[in-house]
């Protein structure tokens, strides 16, 4: 990350996590974007005065910690790389810098909509416990065997927008942990724009498309599958794969 960006986010506008409860979006839509870190200062020259930036404890640009589960035969990850319409991810995310936990599901309909539940938790669990498993039972209606599957931590910028009711994630320094095994992606950026409904007159929207960044559907959980499980299927994800790395070179 460079200086010129971190510049650019402390001069913007900021806001506090209490005052961004009016946006929180548990339910909505999502519109992602991959693009290379060169390209983010000239983004956030374009788009700094239609957005205000999260300021938690200080700090505009966040660390978040993430802890996945699946299933022994990875069925959320197929069930994302075979395009299942109604499909599931668990996670523990850890707001590093504020020092709290949740326990999150995140359902995704034929729609189009993710539905976000979460659960306040002390911290990441090697076994998920009873009361995590009758959480994660009372919101899926199912009796899952899940176990730790992959971890990632990553920085955050979250942008609100002064005049939509919507959010902007910006990921950066990505990395993905499977026991002594990691792998980093440094130069490639994930935007993620969150919205009631789909909203084509987004200014990061509108900002992205007119520097020629199209949508890019795919999970950070898929992305860290695919390079930590080896002859797991991804026949699907070979166009996005070439593309993520020709970003990451």
């Amino acid at each position: 990350m460079t200086g010129a960006i971190k510049s650019k986010i402390n001069k913007m506008p900021s806001i506090s996590l209490s005052e961004m409860d009016a946006v929180a979006l548990m339910k909505r839509t999502d519109t992602k974007f991959v693009i290379p870190l060169s390209k983010l200062d000239g983004l956030l020259d374009r788009i700094s005065n239609q957005y205000c930036v999260l300021e938690v404890n200080n700090k505009r640009i966040t660390t978040y910690s993430s802890q996945y589960f699946d299933t022994p035969e990875k069925r959320f990850y197929h069930d994302h790389h075979n395009g299942k319409i109604n499909r599931l991810k668990v996670r523990i995310r850890k707001y590093v810098d504020s020092n709290i936990a949740f326990l999150e599901i995140k359902q995704k309909d034929g729609k189009g909509i993710t539905t976000k539940s979460r659960t306040s938790i002390s911290d990441f669990e090697t076994v998920l416990s009873s009361k995590s498993n009758r959480f994660i039972e009372s919101i899926t209606s199912q009796s899952l065997q899940l176990e730790p599957s992959l971890y990632n931590d990553f920085k955050r910028i979250t942008l609100v927008s002064n005049n939509l009711n919507e959010r902007a994630t910006i990921d950066l320094n990505l990395s993905f942990a499977l026991k002594e095994s990691v792998k980093t992606f440094e130069k490639a950026v994930i935007i993620e724009v969150k919205q009631e409904g789909v909203n084509r007159n987004s200014p990061i929207i509108q900002a992205l498309r007119n520097s020629r960044e199209y949508p890019f559907s795919i999970s950070k959980y898929c992305i860290g599958v695919l390079h930590h499980f080896q002859g797991i299927k991804y026949n699907r994800f070979k166009k996005k794969l070439i593309t993520l790395k020709k970003i990451s070179a």
